[in-house]
């Protein structure tokens, strides 16, 4: 029986690309499913079967462990030269994206607060 190996929900294409890498270095069969058109799965990587499941799981450990440190120490380096993007940047970069994050934000806070102001009165 098939065994899902990596959920590829949120994975950056490059992570996805260096994981596909590193299970054809190591003569790993696997096949990747897409993801779905409504978004209900996001695709992954499985394992036709059972056999080669402990070893698969333990390089994939090993890799993420060692992208883990890699990508903050390429972190704490950007915050060294001031390259890494602050809150500012992100606004820029999606401004409806923030504005549709402050107004939901707004009107939660109305809907949890109009029961209490109406009651005062």
């Amino acid at each position: 029986m098939a065994r899902l190996l990596l959920n590829l929900r949120n994975v950056p294409e490059d992570e996805a690309d260096e994981v596909r890498a590193l299970l054809n270095e190591h003569g790993i069969d696997f096949y990747e499913t897409p993801p779905s058109f409504w978004g209900v799965s996001a695709g992954g990587f499985w394992l036709p079967d059972a056999a080669g499941l402990a070893e698969a799981q333990a390089l994939l450990a090993g890799y993420q462990a060692e992208r883990g440190e890699r990508m903050r120490a390429e972190r704490a380096a950007a915050l060294r030269e001031g390259r890494a993007p602050g809150t500012w940047a992100g606004i820029r970069a999606r401004p409806g994206q923030a504005l549709g994050a402050i107004l939901g934000i707004l009107l939660m806070l109305a809907v949890a607060t109009l029961p209490f102001l109406l009651i005062a009165r």
